[in-house]
């Protein structure tokens, strides 16, 4: 079992990580983790669907995918783990989910966020939360796709 990849992405499993991040990191397991999805049946089945042909599906709770992480339930996978944002990062920490690198890569914007990078913005809360990762050692970075080369997260976070 190894996570190959943590990635921030609201959109979760779409065209991108369907069609270029599960062959380029050679996934054989899409771990979504939320604690909101999992009781929503119809956004359930559209993750099904969105997952490509060949590739495991785990859609989890944050306690759950710790816990299977911890006993290593998926050995032999390698294990490209999706939340929606930062505060679901908090809380993986937190219950001792092995978290090191992280890719930010997709989170709109909206009223009261702040633009950090064409793809990415941020609320106040979600400030908070990557400053307190990256104080406990979570490297953030960020990068659309494989080809494109990665840019450390932190740094486009702090300029104001």
């Amino acid at each position: 079992m190894e996570i190959v990849n943590i990635r921030i992405d609201e959109r979760l499993i779409h065209g991108q990580v369907a069609a270029m991040w599960t062959g380029n990191l050679k996934v054989s397991r899409i771990m979504v983790v939320d604690n909101e999805i999992i009781r929503d049946d119809f956004r359930k089945r559209m993750l099904k669907m969105a997952c490509p042909n060949g590739v495991k599906l785990s859609i989890l709770d944050t306690k759950t995918a710790t816990e299977n992480i911890k006993i290593r339930k998926y050995e032999g996978d390698r294990i490209f783990v999706i939340v929606k944002g930062p505060e679901v990062l908090t809380d993986l920490l937190e219950k001792g989910f092995p978290l090191k690198e992280v890719n930010v890569a997709n989170m709109s914007g909206g009223a009261g966020t702040r633009q950090v990078k064409k793809t990415v913005c941020v609320t106040s809360e979600d400030e908070t939360a990557f400053n307190s990762l990256s104080s406990q050692g979570v490297v953030f970075y960020t990068q659309m796709i494989p080809s494109e080369a990665k840019e450390e997260f932190m740094p486009l976070l702090n300029k104001k």
